[in-house]
């Protein structure tokens, strides 16, 4: 969880913080000699998403910064569309962070006039909902409730989120 913030200026409607920004490539290690090697990302979390079909990793930098680093698990057609969009894969998502429930969080929203989606409270450490790119300027906006036990990662290693074994890992490895 990240720490505590200053009070929300008076007017705005969200409490939100920003947290990380995600890259998609078709796969994760084609990101890592950039993202890791050159620019010196430390792993912070990772795992696959088996329900939606992608694994992701994060990495964090010096300075507090965080990037996520998404490829699709085997036979998903999650990242189908972006990748037609961008063939060689780039910025997928940015992330803003929400003390607030994700009720109180849509109600604010659509009251401003954001249409959302993907709304879901599936994974009880990450409530989040999306603003899409229309939304906002070209970028699919992030919107998201952790948990109070989301962190960085306990027992498990980059190595493991690779090789499919991480928590929620589905034990494929990344190609």
């Amino acid at each position: 969880m990240t720490a505590p913030h200053a009070p929300l200026p008076a007017g705005l409607p969200l409490d939100a913080e920003f947290d990380h920004a995600a890259v998609a490539a078709r796969r994760i290690r084609d990101l890592l000699p950039l993202y890791r090697d050159t620019l010196g990302g430390e792993f912070h979390l990772g795992g696959d998403n088996v329900r939606v079909g992608y694994r992701g990793l994060q990495l964090s930098f010096r300075g507090g910064g965080r990037i996520e680093l998404l490829e699709p698990l085997p036979g998903s057609a999650f990242l189908d569309s972006f990748f037609r969009r961008s063939p060689l894969g780039g910025l997928h998502h940015v992330t803003f962070l929400v003390r607030q429930d994700m009720d109180r969080t849509i109600t604010s929203l659509e009251g401003l006039g954001y249409r959302v989606h993907g709304a879901s409270e599936a994974d009880p450490e990450w409530h989040e909902v999306f603003l899409h790119p229309r939304e906002a300027h070209g970028t699919l906006l992030q919107i998201a409730r952790p948990g109070p036990d989301h962190g960085p990662a306990a027992g498990y290693t980059l190595d493991d989120v690779l090789a499919g074994t991480a928590p929620n890992g589905c034990g494929i490895p990344s190609r």
